[in-house]
């Protein structure tokens, strides 16, 4: 039988997205009413947790496709950053309600808890732990060509989401133990590991969305790869930064000067052509110099690059 989303990357992407949603969703029903049934704060904070990772992945299921269109004339550059905005959106959701659920439990702190006991709540949260290291595993084997990082982020999301699940756990078997205040406290505990991952996945994302530059190992490989190439003297005014998820090359390359144009542009063309095929690389614009003209500015000592 065909798969409804069809093949390819793109249709892996949005498998993989629309298994989220699954997922997400059962965890809810189950935790969600268990929590209601019994009165627990913890159960409530994770299925609500889990509410924000539904909406995350339903986000990511719509628009985070978005990345594998060929480039139009509203989008020349392609549509790279559309994935680290919808990655930014969960971010952004998965903090805000970590700090509404933070608000919850502190209630809960200083106010009485009413949990009643019972088998039900340890085995929703045992569910949901299983639930959500079934997805993670999932998410990461398909992701494993892929590279996105919005599945990165929906990933990290159910790996967090079995930390918090333990921590609900331990609120749980307070109230077994007739110390029903564990209970708020794990799910203020939740909450705010809900708020460090969303911060951290907004921050990741918002470096692709701004044109941040990548770590230094990714301009070193640049620089190799240009040197690389027997014609090449130097490089100078080189500068490499995120465009969305792929990075972006410009750099002035100092060859001989009395080639033939024909041969420059043969040049050019080669090292356009192993930077592209470089890793996570996406458009690249040389500049070819005749060597010693010295007009390039001036690159900080020890720098990549400089000339040689």
């Amino acid at each position: 039988m065909s798969s409804p989303f069809g093949n390819g990357d793109r249709a892996r992407f949005q498998r993989a997205a629309a298994v989220n949603v699954a997922g997400n969703a059962v965890k809810i029903a189950v935790v969600g009413a268990a929590g209601l049934a019994f009165g627990s704060v913890a159960l409530l904070a994770d299925a609500a947790h889990s509410v924000a990772d539904l909406v995350a992945s339903a986000v990511v299921f719509v628009w985070g496709g978005s990345r594998y269109e060929s480039a139009d004339e509203t989008h020349p550059h392609g549509h790279q950053r559309i994935e680290p905005l919808t990655a930014l959106f969960v971010g952004a959701t998965v903090a805000i309600l970590g700090l509404i659920l933070l608000r919850e439990s502190t209630l809960g702190l200083v106010g009485p808890v009413e949990v009643r006991a019972s088998p039900v709540l340890v085995a929703a949260l045992l569910f949901a732990m299983g639930d959500m290291y079934l997805l993670y595993r999932y998410t990461e084997r398909v992701n494993a060509d892929l590279g996105s990082t919005a599945l990165t982020a929906l990933a990290a999301d159910c790996l967090n989401d079995i930390y918090t699940t333990v921590a609900a756990l331990v609120g749980v078997f307070g109230v077994f133990l007739d110390v029903p205040i564990l209970d708020p406290v794990a799910g203020a505990l939740v909450s705010v590991l809900v708020v460090y991952q969303g911060v951290e996945i907004g921050r990741e994302n918002v470096t692709y969305l701004v044109g941040g530059a990548p770590p230094p190992g990714d301009r070193d490989r640049v620089v190799a790869s240009l040197r690389d190439h027997p014609a090449v003297e130097g490089v100078h005014d080189l500068t490499v930064f995120y465009d969305g998820t792929d990075l972006e090359v410009e750099v002035h390359v100092e060859v001989d000067g009395e080639m033939t144009l024909r041969e420059a542009h043969d040049v050019e063309t080669e090292l356009v052509t192993s930077l592209r095929a470089l890793t996570d690389v996406g458009d690249v614009h040389v500049h070819l110099d005749p060597s010693g003209v010295g007009e390039w500015k001036d690159a900080p000592e020890g720098s990549d690059a400089s000339r040689e």
